[in-house]
């Protein structure tokens, strides 16, 4: 009944990551176009709601079934594939979370310019 490897998950855990990485990126870009437009008083790290939390949570999920289902197709058991990437997914989605709204708050203390990594030598 199941397939051992399991393929279709490794497809489908790749294909969630990345429509919801779509979905976060597109998010993102809506939020912070909206706020600069309108630069209301609500500051950008407040807008890191549950609006972009949902896609970035499809994210995480869909790369820790991606993951797991690749560390099963080398034949690990399916209790320590997942054991080993949800662990890892946590700490490296907390990670990017926490990068996402310190980028945030220098867009929003200093513009777009404080974000030009081009004019740095």
């Amino acid at each position: 009944m199941y397939l051992d490897p399991p393929y279709v998950l490794l497809i489908a855990g790749l294909l969630a990551g990345l429509t919801s990485g779509k979905a976060f990126e597109a998010t993102l870009k809506q939020t912070v176009n909206e706020w600069r437009q309108h630069r209301s008083n609500q500051s950008l790290i407040d807008l890191q709601g549950l609006s972009l939390l949902l896609p970035f949570l499809g994210l995480c999920g869909g790369i820790c079934v991606f993951l797991a289902s690749g560390l099963s197709v080398y034949g690990l058991p399916p209790k320590f594939s997942y054991g080993l990437s949800l662990p890892m997914t946590i700490f490296t989605g907390v990670l990017l979370w926490r990068q996402l709204g310190q980028l945030l708050q220098q867009l929003a203390q200093g513009g777009s310019q404080a974000l030009d990594l081009d004019s740095i030598r």
